[in-house]
């Protein structure tokens, strides 16, 4: 899409609705060069959640199961091929890969395994271990026992020598470590390290009551050790909706800075009327070994709720505060954010009290950019306009940020689900101005039945943003599954 399509029904829509669009139309020079340079189809016919012979109340958490705000990673990149987990519509794991920047897709589709949930939690991460070019990939796990398998070992570092075929990877595995099963996990993330080594992240137990574990890989050994939890669920908590005896955390992401730093922010999601609560941060110069708040101090053990000067923002359960959003760290160091919840002026213009809906309205859901400049002080900026799904976040070479999203082309104001399908959306804010001067430089028509996931790697390589998108559909269809690739100036 060109710029001149920019002003589609969403776009003007949101201008109009947060008085910017006079300026936009006067300050365009000043709009970054966003082009499309790819758009190719993965696949067809990915997997829709659901069946006609089931009934609504049998998935859950939507339809989408390839795409979700919780994946890390669904796209990735390595030594010029791209890789993306999906399944198929027969329900099979399955891992695409082409050679950049436009090879033809090339999938492999493990028959031996069959997804037979209805639950949009069990999704597909991929993680490559550099230091020995295996390819790991995680799936179909929601408070269940570990579904693992990984590559041989050197494919993903020498992949133009390679047949792509499901012959590369081991069975599928319970195991990290040897003679060790993983019983209840959710929500796998892998991390790459600074020295090339790999890391798996997850949940362990469920939500309102669970703690983050972190392991990592050995590629000496070729397996997962030192396995550890990295934070705690315990402590007592109370406020105007109920009191809570323990909780989970929901992370935005677990993220290297050049300095080798471990950073993550996250909110606490209370066994009490479930709601989300305040944004903390900690982190990490021992690769998770041990913690540090914003002030810089060394915690005694893992981050819990009653660690000392980790909340680093107030924000009330009253305000619908949505979990799993998007976090970067700038070339300084700083930790960016943006996350979406209501506030009182934007309930009170809904007709709403604070708290009356768990997650508000969609015409009281804002997004809000906090960060952590090198100080460790916060600063917060609200974006324009009404929050779509939930989004990530990305710092170019000059600090730049960009934001994608997905955003219904008409709003519904009394509704209150978070999942749908919509356009894809690209916001961007400028450094020198400490990113007070959001606004909409893209806007890409749908419907998409995804939360917007891109390539991070590729894009800290490149600069190109590929962000992964699968088309709408009618009922339990099938729909294509598709790569957009940006190249921003």
């Amino acid at each position: 899409m060109n710029r001149n399509n920019l002003f589609n029904k969403f776009t003007y829509r949101l201008l109009i609705s947060t008085g910017v669009l006079s300026f936009l139309l006067t300050q365009g020079c000043s709009q970054p060069k966003i082009e499309k340079i790819s758009d190719t189809v993965i696949d067809e016919r990915a997997l829709v959640l659901g069946d006609s012979s089931y009934l609504m109340q049998r998935f859950r958490f939507g339809n989408n199961i390839n795409g979700q705000s919780f994946q890390q990673d669904a796209i990735l990149s390595h030594k010029g091929y791209q890789y993306v987990g999906y399944y198929d519509e027969e329900r099979h794991v399955c891992i695409a890969r082409r050679s950049l920047p436009d090879g033809t897709w090339s999938i492999i589709r493990f028959m031996d395994y069959l997804f037979e949930e209805n639950d949009a939690h069990n999704t597909i991460s991929l993680g490559i271990c550099p230091n020995d070019g295996t390819i790991h990939v995680a799936f179909d796990m929601h408070a269940r026992e570990l579904h693992y398998r990984v590559s041989e070992k050197g494919i993903a570092n020498h992949p133009d020598k390679i047949i792509w075929s499901t012959s590369l990877f081991g069975p599928v595995t319970d195991e990290l470590e040897p003679g060790k099963k993983v019983k209840s996990i959710t929500y796998p993330r892998f991390i790459q390290t600074p020295g090339g080594e790999l890391q798996l992240c997850y949940r362990m137990g469920g939500s309102g009551n669970g703690t983050r574990v972190l392991a990592d890989y050995n590629s000496q050994k070729g397996h997962f050790e030192n396995t550890r939890v990295i934070d705690s669920g315990e402590g007592y908590f109370k406020d105007q909706l109920g009191e809570s005896t323990s909780r989970n955390s929901y992370p935005n992401g677990y993220t290297y800075c050049s300095e080798g730093k471990l950073h993550v922010t996250w909110v606490w999601r209370e066994s009490a009327i479930g709601s989300n609560h305040d944004l903390n941060y900690a982190y990490s110069e021992d690769q998770g070994i041990t913690w540090r708040n914003n002030s810089d101090e060394l915690l005694d053990g893992v981050p819990s709720l009653n660690s000392p000067e980790i909340k680093v923002v107030d924000i009330s359960r009253s305000y619908g505060l949505m979990n799993t959003h998007g976090q970067t760290i700038d070339s300084e160091g700083r930790v960016h954010v943006v996350m979406w919840h209501c506030t009182d002026e934007s309930l009170a213009a809904a007709g709403l009290e604070p708290g009356e809906e768990r997650w508000g309205v969609e015409s009281a859901r804002k997004y809000h950019h906090y960060w952590r400049d090198t100080m460790g002080e916060w600063h917060h900026n609200e974006l324009p306009g009404i929050a779509g799904n939930r989004p990530k976040v990305f710092a170019s070479k000059d600090d730049d940020l960009y934001l994608i999203f997905g955003s219904k082309s008409v709003l519904e104001e009394d509704e209150t689900k978070i999942y749908f399908e919509g356009d894809l959306v690209i916001m961007s804010a400028n450094a020198d101005k400490k990113w007070t001067d959001w606004k909409v430089v893209h806007a890409e028509t749908g419907p998409y039945k995804n939360e917007m996931l891109a390539d991070v790697n590729r894009w800290q390589k490149n600069g190109i943003l590929s962000i992964m998108v699968q088309e709408g559909s009618t009922g339990f269809e099938p729909s294509a599954l598709r790569i957009l690739d940006f190249k921003i100036q």
